[in-house]
């Protein structure tokens, strides 16, 4: 899936577009002119994921007026992840940003995070220091990165997401990654190469709404822990044997209690809650156990992590 150009421009702006069509010649204005006032060669990829406000009718005008424009539309709705990584795929920059489309990624922001790709820094990420979301929202993104880093046993920080710069190496390096479930950060992370971050200003939505409800937020760690971590596997492992630890303790207390002739016949209630106890815990180990062997078969059929349906810049007349 990768088509990289060596020939290509210095700068590749990578943006998926989920919900958010009325921002988007705002957005193409404020990076084109971030990066002109630079003196950078850019491109700009939009990645229609799919977007239930008829998104790509605005990416295919912005496209056929400006030839920095390349849009890219997917066949249904692959997530964000996935969306990013067609157009990573289809990068041909030295370096490469990813932004989100809705303008809380500031685009004059760029060439701070352009500057930062210098000696051995590989990885810039932007850190949101005064968030424009709302207190539930930001509460929730702590609790949800806090959370996911614990299961993967990984350090997050909330403030930083999607938005930064990554050199070639770093993309190529993502690119020849195989599997399924898209997840930059991680990916970016498990890279290895040296990351900063860089504190930078963070706008306030003004079109659409976010793509990720709960629901879809606890689908996506679900997936994310599943696809980077054992770590719910060696909790199962270590909470069998703290059962079977406390387990044998209450069946030697028993056994002195009979010998010593304080109880005559085991209770009841005892021996029931026990069973009940050790049935629920054997359910739940096969369902962690199930969850992981459904996302090995879903990798095992080498699927693709997204189709891309249409593209601009190979479709138009």
């Amino acid at each position: 899936m990768n088509e990289t150009n060596t020939a290509g421009p210095e700068v590749s702006v990578v943006v998926p577009v989920y919900g958010c069509a009325g921002c988007l010649e705002d957005l193409s204005d404020r990076v084109g002119a971030s990066l002109a006032g630079q003196g950078l060669s850019y491109e700009l990829i939009l990645v229609d994921d799919n977007s239930p406000d008829n998104a790509w009718a605005r990416i295919r005008e912005l496209s056929a007026v400006s030839p920095f424009i390349r849009g890219l539309r997917l066949s249904r709705n692959f997530g964000q992840h996935a969306a990013i990584s067609a157009g990573l795929s289809r990068a041909r920059g030295a370096r490469i940003v990813v932004m989100d489309c809705d303008l809380q990624d500031v685009p004059e922001e760029i060439p701070a995070l352009l500057d930062g790709l210098k000696g051995d820094c590989e990885i810039v990420l932007g850190q949101r220091v005064e968030r424009q979301d709302s207190w539930l929202k930001r509460t929730g993104s702590l609790l949800f990165y806090r959370t996911l880093g614990w299961l993967t046993e990984t350090r997050y920080d909330a403030s930083t997401a999607n938005f930064g710069a990554y050199s070639r190496k770093v993309v190529d390096a993502m690119n020849a990654m195989p599997e399924m479930d898209r997840f930059l950060p991680l990916m970016a992370r498990w890279t290895g190469f040296r990351t900063i971050a860089i504190p930078v200003s963070h706008g306030r939505r003004t079109e659409g709404r976010s793509g990720y409800s709960l629901r879809k937020l606890i689908q996506m760690a679900t997936r994310i822990v599943l696809s980077f971590s054992d770590k719910p596997l060696r909790l199962v492992m270590s909470t069998a044997l703290a059962l079977a630890a406390v387990g044998l303790g209450v069946a030697l207390y028993a056994i002195l209690r009979y010998v010593a002739g304080d109880i005559q016949v085991a209770g009841f209630t005892s021996i029931l809650a026990s069973v009940w106890l050790v049935g629920s815990f054997i359910m739940a180990s096969l369902g962690v156990v199930g969850l992981y062997l459904g996302r090995i078969h879903y990798e095992t059929k080498q699927r693709p992590a997204y189709i891309v349906w249409q593209d601009t810049w190979k479709d138009a007349p």
